[in-house]
């Protein structure tokens, strides 16, 4: 019998990364693509709508500039990882052991898009905000922390993710934990270059919204079509 190499050890221990990235070239193209590219669209829509997220990122890079903008977003960012470690651990768990269980959380995860949907229509502000009067300048270092403790401690960002991440699997070999994992790492990626964009626009984007007073209520029209879109594509997706 041929021993085993620390090279083969690499490919074949399945906590190693060697493992996790040889697993997902080995079945790179038997991927639905289609799921992934479809996965990237929507998490681009739902950065770019207004939200308190990407309205705190404006607020700080007008108030301290770009560099702060994205000192925050970057605390944002690395928030999600929590959030998509508890969502791959835990729900992949679950579905491995009653696959049909999938069905449910699709059902849970278009009916509370649509919840969100609802939400956006019943408030009354169709205006946005974003005043930095009472904002305080803070350092690099202090709006990552800020930033990272305010996606962790929220728990809608868990509830959102249970919803969002299912729909979208995308491979029938590749186990659900890395499927989540890369999910997640591709809505940081998305969000990231998302957040970053708006942080270097903040300048225009405010003065256009200064100008532009009916700016708001479109954007709320169309993020309820976002979400009532996205709602669908879960509920008919195979």
């Amino acid at each position: 019998m041929s021993s085993i190499t620390n090279k083969d050890f690499v490919y074949l221990n399945p906590a190693s990364a060697g493992f996790f990235f040889h697993l997902i070239i080995k079945n790179l193209f038997i991927l639905d693509t289609s799921i992934l590219l479809s996965f990237i669209a929507a998490t681009g829509l739902l950065a770019i709508f207004p939200g308190p997220d990407n309205i705190y990122v404006l607020i700080q890079s007008i108030t301290n500039g770009v560099k702060h903008g994205i000192a925050t977003v970057l605390g944002l960012i690395s928030g999600c990882i929590i959030h998509t470690s508890l969502v791959a651990f835990g729900i992949s768990a679950i579905i491995n052991k009653n696959e049909n269980l999938l069905f449910s959380l699709k059902l849970f995860g278009a009916g509370y898009l649509m919840y969100l949907a609802f939400t956006v229509y019943k408030s009354d502000d169709s205006t946005i905000s974003l005043t930095t009067n009472n904002v305080t300048k803070k350092s690099l270092c202090q709006l990552y922390k800020q930033g990272f403790i305010m996606n962790v401690l929220n728990p809608k960002v868990s509830i959102f993710f249970l919803a969002f991440f299912p729909s979208f699997l995308f491979s029938q070999t590749i186990p659900t934990t890395y499927q989540f994992f890369i999910l997640g790492f591709i809505f940081m990626g998305v969000s990231f270059s998302v957040f970053s964009l708006l942080a270097l626009l903040a300048g225009s984007i405010a003065s256009y919204i200064k100008q532009h007073s009916k700016v708001g209520n479109t954007l709320k029209w169309l993020q309820i079509m976002v979400f009532i879109g996205i709602a669908l594509f879960i509920l008919f997706s195979k």
